[in-house]
């Protein structure tokens, strides 16, 4: 037992909705809400000593449990309770230690693959991904509190004296001797570029504009590009309409062209899993190329484009994508398991996500390091604390070439006030996001 280790002494967790300014379409639906989960955790260290910790993550149910079968109000009330269970596990449990250890402890408990027998929902399995997003808001309100109650910034903690496991304890055989501190930085990177999305909804064109928003914000991608000065911008495709996806892409670079000549774009594109194949993928990769060169050389790395389940289509090998452009794991990225399946199946390169858990995210950001992979860190539309929490991970991985953040494009009423204290986060002028301010006590995002 060390001084500093903490036990948890109370749990309490609340919800929040909001609409979305526009909707997004995600696997082939389209989303005009969310509810956030937060947390509040309260710790005490050996000494006696006490503070609260606080974690934030939009619940993200048709990501996290995409479903032809539930509603969404079904799956989301289903990851409602698995809050209740998450709060009641770190409630009891006893266990005093390093965020780090209790959380790759708690995460495992509280992951668990389980079914509801009862309603539409009998027989059904809860997908893992739920249960991570859910706990996400837990395991971020503990490194929150453990850096809080230390008078510490979280990333100042995970070096002696604070925690210097040896990491083979957590990821195996092939690291050990590995200790965290040596593959996560202390102080966060001054800035990143940001990578904003191009939904499959969104006007590119004032001629594709037939609803205007009339709020004030920009309303098509290049008054975006113009307000932002973006260079990096993620384009949401179909996976099921090869003709429309290439032009799409081809649409996305005319725009950036005419409304910044010269500008150094780069794009990610963002399939949603919707490939059936990957001949689909290289189709579309190779017609692109076809039709411009620019808009190919301009592709920096394709997300997840087939099926997020690599045991059941272990067909979607993604070798001959990956030579032509960085393929980069997403939904499938559960644990270090599913990263080295993913491997064998031709990705380089890994997404990571706040919302699958700060321990989890760190332990992962370590194996992505000594495998090379290719690293980014996107959102769930993440507002608030818990983009910043996405953007102290981003800001700290070696390595992390551009952060994903567009709640500011599709809920900026869930980021109202956040910008004064965040500046540059929430908001940008030249394209990247400011994350050299990312330095308070915990993960930086609430005083006290």
């Amino acid at each position: 037992m060390l001084p500093t280790d903490i036990r948890v002494k109370q749990v309490d967790y609340s919800f929040e909705d909001f609409a979305y300014r526009t909707p997004i379409k995600f696997g082939g639906v389209a989303l005009s809400k969310v509810t956030l989960l937060n947390v509040t955790m309260t710790v005490e260290t050996v000494a006696g000593k006490v503070a609260t910790g606080f974690g934030s993550m939009p619940l993200g149910n048709v990501w996290a449990w995409p479903s032809k079968v539930l509603k969404y109000d079904e799956t989301l009330a289903v990851m409602k309770r698995i809050a209740e269970e998450d709060r009641e596990l770190y409630s009891i449990h006893g266990t005093i230690g390093h965020p780090m250890s209790v959380g790759a402890l708690l995460e495992g408990r509280a992951t668990c693959t389980k079914s509801f027998a009862e309603g539409p929902l009998d027989g059904l399995l809860v997908p893992p991904l739920a249960f991570y997003v859910v706990n996400s808001a837990f395991d971020a309100a503990l490194h929150d509190a453990y850096g809080k109650v230390h008078g510490l910034n979280c990333y100042h903690t995970y070096g002696p004296p604070f925690f210097d496991d040896d990491l083979g304890e957590y990821l195996g055989k092939e690291f050990e001797g590995d200790k965290l501190h040596h593959f996560i930085a202390r102080d966060p990177q001054p800035e990143l570029p940001l990578y904003h999305l191009v939904g499959a909804l969104d006007p590119l064109t004032p001629a594709d504009l037939t609803q205007p928003v009339g709020d004030g914000l920009p309303e098509t991608l290049g008054d975006w590009i113009t307000r932002d000065g973006l260079t990096h911008l993620k384009v949401k495709l179909n996976g099921d309409d090869a003709g429309w996806d290439v032009a799409r892409v081809l649409g996305v670079n005319a725009v950036a062209v005419a409304t910044a000549p010269g500008r150094a774009f780069q794009f990610s594109l963002d399939f949603n899993e919707r490939c059936q194949t990957v001949e689909y993928l290289l189709d579309v990769l190779n017609r692109i190329r076809a039709a411009s060169s620019e808009a190919f050389d301009r592709i920096q790395y394709v997300e997840q484009p087939t099926a997020r389940d690599l045991k059941a289509n272990p067909q979607n090998k993604m070798h001959a994508a990956a030579k032509l452009k960085p393929v980069v794991i997403d939904e499938s990225l559960l644990d270090l398991e599913t990263l080295h399946l993913a491997r064998e199946q031709g990705y380089t390169g890994v997404a990571f996500k706040a919302c699958k858990g700060q321990t989890q995210s760190l332990l992962l950001a370590v194996a992505a390091q000594k495998f090379g992979l290719f690293r980014c860190v996107q959102d769930l539309t993440c507002p608030g604390a818990s983009l910043i929490h996405s953007a102290g991970l981003a800001a700290r991985i070696p390595g992390v070439v551009a952060i994903e953040a567009n709640s500011r494009q599709y809920c900026p009423a869930a980021n109202a006030g956040w910008d004064d204290r965040f500046p540059g986060v929430f908001t940008t002028t030249n394209g990247r996001m400011n994350t050299g301010l990312l330095t308070g006590v915990g993960l930086g995002a609430v005083v006290g």
